[in-house]
């Protein structure tokens, strides 16, 4: 038998290899979008920037160096350059749909980065294996705009895996569900009538405000939002405003709540600040035929009869007032069971000289 020469047994030392392999190498150069390896065989493999990453424009000397050591699989044994042309992405995808599939099948809850919103949901990225999130299935409620989530680190399951068809969902909306379900029976179980808790304001509408108390949500209703007058709640509180408020009702999975604490009821104090005979101040709030009713303090209001407002006489009161008028009055009846207080604008003034003594026939006809 006659003896091989040194290139045919350099030949014969190395590997053969085929499409569909999985090969590793040692990196030899790296420029910005190709990766070359040595996988022991007679020519070297190449990874293009596609072949290693669907993120565009990377640079791949800034996530590979010269001596790492990589995995990849044979796309073609000859790329027409006589080089062995790689993948690195493909294998990555293969293995990340394994751990996919793992996931779907324990129902494991998985954490990923969203790459990409899209105009129907998310799409995020597990070891090179995408999967999609309808935009259904991203919140337990209405999401108008996706872009918030972009870049973010969200929580997910798998609940439909076909990487044949390239379908594989991921759904947050029923670990968010599962997560509230569990905050609010730990919250009912630890709340009772009368207590105090603090909360955020979620929502305002015309009728009042809705409080997220860590678990669920409470309604402060706009007539116990001050022992005063609210006008319109959207004035008052704003989203995100942190409150502290006290739960009134609790009815199946229904909360009032109330900002009106019964130690800053201002009725406590209103038999000594508006005895009969004192003389107040108080801004007109409203108006009817019969007369004024002036707010002495957020939540005390007092009667100006027409009567009351001028020894002159007076037909309505608002010939004479207006609303937010701040006025001087003398207190003439103070009925604390009822919370009435009536007032006297004619008190503080001076009565009129009576005009001269009239003749007893005149007095007569009047």
């Amino acid at each position: 038998m006659s003896e091989m020469s040194f290139e045919q047994m350099l030949e014969e030392s190395l590997k053969t290899i085929h499409n569909g392999q999985v090969v590793e190498g040692t990196v030899m150069d790296v420029k910005a979008d190709e990766i070359v390896l040595n996988i022991g065989y007679k020519a070297d493999g190449i990874i293009t920037r596609n072949e290693y990453t669907n993120e565009a424009n990377v640079d791949l000397r800034e996530v590979v160096h010269v001596g790492d050591t990589m995995e990849a699989k044979v796309l073609k044994v000859n790329d027409g350059d006589g080089q062995v042309l790689l993948t690195y992405k493909r294998l990555a995808a293969e293995k990340g749909n394994k751990r996919l599939e793992e996931a779907f099948n324990n129902q494991e809850v998985l954490t990923a980065t969203v790459a990409q919103v899209l105009g129907g949901g998310l799409s995020v990225v597990v070891d090179e294996a995408r999967v999609f999130i309808p935009a259904s299935l991203v919140s337990d409620t209405y999401e108008k705009n996706l872009e918030k989530y972009a870049g973010q680190e969200i929580e997910f399951v798998i609940t439909e895996f076909n990487p044949r068809r390239r379908r594989i969902i991921g759904d947050r909306k029923q670990l968010l569900v599962a997560r509230k379900a569990e905050l609010q029976k730990e919250l009912f179980e630890r709340i009772h009538v009368g207590d105090v808790v603090e909360g955020v304001v979620k929502n305002v509408t015309d009728f009042g405000a809705f409080i997220d108390l860590g678990g669920a949500d409470g309604l402060l209703h706009i007539s116990e939002m001050s022992w005063g007058r609210v006008e319109n709640p959207k004035k008052e509180f704003h989203v995100g405003d942190k409150l502290t408020v006290l739960i009134k009702e609790i009815n199946g999975s229904k909360i009032a709540l109330s900002l009106k604490f019964e130690d800053q009821n201002p009725w406590l104090t209103a038999a000594d600040k508006y005895a009969v005979g004192n003389v107040v101040v108080g801004r007109v709030a409203r108006m009817t035929d019969f007369g004024a009713f002036v707010e002495l303090e957020p939540g005390v209001d007092a009667l100006l009869h027409v009567s009351q407002i001028s020894y002159e006489h007076v037909d309505k009161p608002a010939d004479v007032l207006q609303i937010g008028q701040e006025i001087e009055a003398k207190v003439v009846d103070f009925n604390e069971a009822d919370k009435k207080i009536s007032l006297s604008m004619k008190a503080l003034e001076q009565a009129p000289a009576r005009d001269a003594e009239v003749p007893a026939e005149d007095a007569v006809e009047e």
